[in-house]
Parts: C-alpha cells; structure tokens; sequence
C-alpha cells in the first residue's frame, strides 16, 4: 500500500453515483417550471405588478392628464390604446388602475386570510358545537352570490376603495375557513399532532406548529385564485359606481365609461376588458401551476 493511501477513508461507490440531492426550493422550481401555462401566469401576473409598482415610471402621460384636442382617438403611435372622450390616455389609466384592481384583490385576500384560517383551525381542530357555530355562518355568507353580498355591503357602508376591499374580503373568508377546516379535520389524528399532543403542548400551540404548517400549501393555492375573484368583484363594483371613486382609474370603472361610447370608440371598453381578462386568467394559471407543484402527486394523476 502507497503512502498516499494510508488514512485516506474508503469510497463508498453507491454513496459517489447518486446524484446530489436538490432542496425543497429548487425542486419546487423545477416542478413548476415545466408547466408552461404556469410559467406563462407568472409572467403575466409579474409584469402587471410591476407595471402597477412602477406605474409612475412607465406610464406615458398621468393618469388625470386631459387633452380636449385629442379625445376619442383610435389607438396609435401617440396614444397606443387610443384616449377616452376628455382626451386621457387609456394606456396610462389601464397602468395606474391596476394598482386599483390588484391592491384590491391582495390586500382583501390579506384580511380574509386573517379572517377565515383561524376560523377554521378552531372549528377544525375543536370540532362539535364550535364547528357548528362557525360553519353555519360560513354557510351564512356563501348562501348569497358574491357579487350580490359585496354590492349589499357596500350599499350599506357606501362606496369606497376601503369598503370595497372590505367587502371582497367578507365575500372569500368562507373559501378559507372551509379549505382549513378540511385540511385541519385530516390533520389533527396524525401521528405527529398525538406526539405533541403527548409533549404536553397547548392546543394553541398545536394548532399554530403542527396543523397551520401542514394546511399551508393548500391556503397557497387558494390566495393566489381568491386574488383573481377579487379582480373581478371589485371591477364588478366599479363597474356599477360602488368600488373605486373616479377621478381614481380602475379597470371597471373604465369599462363602465366605455360602454356608453362602445359604438363610437370600442377600445375604451376592449382593453380595460382586456386587462381584467388577463389579471385572472394569469393568476388563476399561477395557482394551478402551484397546485400542481406543491403536491408532485397531483401531477401524475392529471397526466
């Protein structure tokens, strides 16, 4: 034996063929990069954040500006979505109203979250007359349309940016109450609650460390498709006067306004159409790719 040799340690051959293991994060990636409907929302949906982040920077004119000498022009080099009846440039309203449409729709997913998880932990975990209790309301609320109990709430409190993202919220609070209690009730008999359950942890504790954790890539899912409702029921608002208040540009509100000119200029009404059509449809495509990304399983039963 050389020299060399003496102390090196043995190679252990099955451990140097296999490859190297990836983490969570990078798997997760992979997965979801090879759905191209996915990848395809995510660019959409980052894109428009951006542009709503950004809109300061990017958009051509001020959202406000009036050009009385330039109203109803068809889309062109100058204005490439044309302009509305008092000369504001569309694309640059299009721009600022997402900052409208998406804050809605995130911050509203934010409170019902808030709202509706805690909800469903307790009424999953405790079960009996607590599960009762809760889930009746929730039944409560989903036993009118969304759009209907969002313009009732509103009627009530009066229209308004806050009411409306109010209003969204109270509207998807049962999704996520609903969604945990499920993923609570299949969670609470497994092997690893009992074993905390044995350590002598609180149920608050229980339910915060080992039954949440286990729930959050379903509520994943659900947030990132309760953002594309809540696109649509805040322009449904805006779009009859109770969401946002011009002179503030929201994409509802804009087709409201198109609609009345639809035969004389009909880009005023396509492309905030076309707008929301693309919000939802690129959130919606980011939640199934992460539906499908999060749970490997779900991937091979659709295929």
């Amino acid at each position: 034996m050389s020299v060399a040799a003496v102390g090196r340690p043995a190679l252990d051959v099955s451990t140097a063929l296999l490859p190297p293991r990836r983490s969570r994060g990078a798997a997760f990636a992979q997965r979801y990069s090879r759905n191209r409907a996915a990848v395809l929302g995510g660019v959409i949906v980052l894109a428009m954040i951006v542009a709503a982040v950004l809109a300061d920077v990017v958009s051509p004119y001020p959202p406000d500006q009036q050009l009385a000498d330039q109203a109803l022009q068809p889309p062109s080099l100058r204005h490439l979505l044309g302009t509305d009846q008092i000369g504001r440039d569309q694309l640059a309203r299009i721009i600022f109203g997402a900052r409208a449409s998406i804050g809605v729709g995130v911050v509203s997913m934010v409170i019902a979250a808030a709202i509706g998880i805690p909800g469903g932990l307790v009424a999953g975990y405790y079960g009996r007359r607590i599960d009762t209790i809760v889930m009746r309301v929730m039944d409560g609320l989903l036993a009118f349309p969304a759009l209907l109990l969002a313009i009732f709430i509103v009627a009530v409190l009066g229209p308004s940016i806050l009411n409306a993202i109010l209003a969204v919220a109270i509207v998807n609070i049962p999704s996520f109450a609903r969604l945990t209690r499920a993923q609570t009730l299949s969670i609470r008999e497994k092997e690893f609650v009992e074993a905390t359950r044995a350590l002598g942890a609180r149920d608050g504790r229980i339910m915060a460390t080992a039954v949440f954790p286990n729930c959050l890539s379903a509520l994943v899912v659900q947030f990132t498709l309760g953002i594309g409702l809540g696109i649509l029921v805040e322009a449904g608002l805006s779009f009859l006067g109770l969401g946002v208040r011009p002179p503030t540009p929201a994409w509802g509100s804009m087709l409201s306004t198109g609609r009345q000119l639809i035969s004389l200029a009909p880009w005023l009404s396509t492309f905030p159409g076309l707008a929301i059509f693309l919000a939802v449809l690129g959130f919606n495509l980011v939640g199934d790719g992460l539906r499908e990304a999060l749970d490997p399983r779900l991937r091979e039963v659709l295929r």
